[in-house]
């Protein structure tokens, strides 16, 4: 089979197609519900005060590149955008990572036709919510080490900040939804981000398609159960036989 480096989006159209999937659905019902709750607080927010935040943001750039705001406005959106989205995916996942493994092991025993030893029902699910935490947390500093360089570097070559906030929060995705059946497995972290950097071009087209999708009113309600099924199948497909 001949393997496209760029197919990750087909991974989160996969995904959506899951989703609706009968065996599959009740697994669906708790992080979609989380995601709605949270999404729908945050938007709200968002959508007052995100006026002022891009003109602070427009603010930092130097001012002989005063004559460019009309450009730079709409990469200031993006910046924000991309920002704003990844705390509320980071805070949403935080909630429902215990759920969103329980559906990664079950779409990987749907797609293979195999046990996978790991949180099998909702109670064993909730009961592994500390250990879930704690993974959530070695990807949230994995994340702010990167962070404080795109920070100086946005400082640094200013118009190009929104491209590598984006660039680096489109790369947690593909970390955040891939990683869950990878700690189904009980692979460290750093083993996971080793088979994910293995596939960079469709990895990083992935979490670029789900970063977008986040940005999507209504969309972005159904953007993480689709992305955890869709980061399975490239489990399945791409980075289970790695080493």
């Amino acid at each position: 089979m001949t393997v496209r480096p760029l197919s990750g989006p087909d991974y989160l159209l996969r995904g959506f197609k899951i989703i609706r999937q009968p065996g599959i659905r009740l697994f669906v019902a708790i992080p979609l519900l989380i995601n709605v709750i949270i999404f729908g607080a945050f938007t709200t927010l968002t959508l007052e005060a995100m006026s002022g935040w891009i003109n602070q943001v427009i603010d930092w750039l130097p001012n002989w590149l005063d004559f460019l705001r009309w450009v730079l406005w709409p990469l200031a959106v993006i910046l924000v955008l991309a920002i704003v989205m990844y705390i509320f995916s980071t805070v949403a996942n935080i909630i429902a990572a215990p759920f969103n493994g329980l559906l990664a092991e079950k779409v990987e025993e749907m797609l293979t036709g195999q046990e996978v030893s790991g949180r099998e029902t909702i109670a064993m699910a909730i009961a592994s919510f500390p250990k879930s935490i704690g993974r959530e947390c070695q990807k949230l500093a994995y994340y702010l080490g990167f962070a404080i360089l795109t920070l100086i570097a946005s400082f640094v070559i200013s118009p190009l900040a929104p491209i590598l906030w984006f660039a680096l929060n489109a790369w947690m995705m593909a970390i955040e939804y891939c990683d869950y059946p990878m700690d189904n497995h009980k692979l460290s972290f750093k083993e996971a981000r080793k088979r994910i950097s293995s596939q960079r071009g469709t990895s990083a087209s992935f979490g670029a398609l789900v970063m977008l999708g986040t940005m999507v009113p209504i969309l972005n309600l159904f953007i993480m159960p689709a992305a955890v099924c869709g980061g399975t199948l490239m489990w399945v497909e791409r980075l289970k036989d790695k080493t």
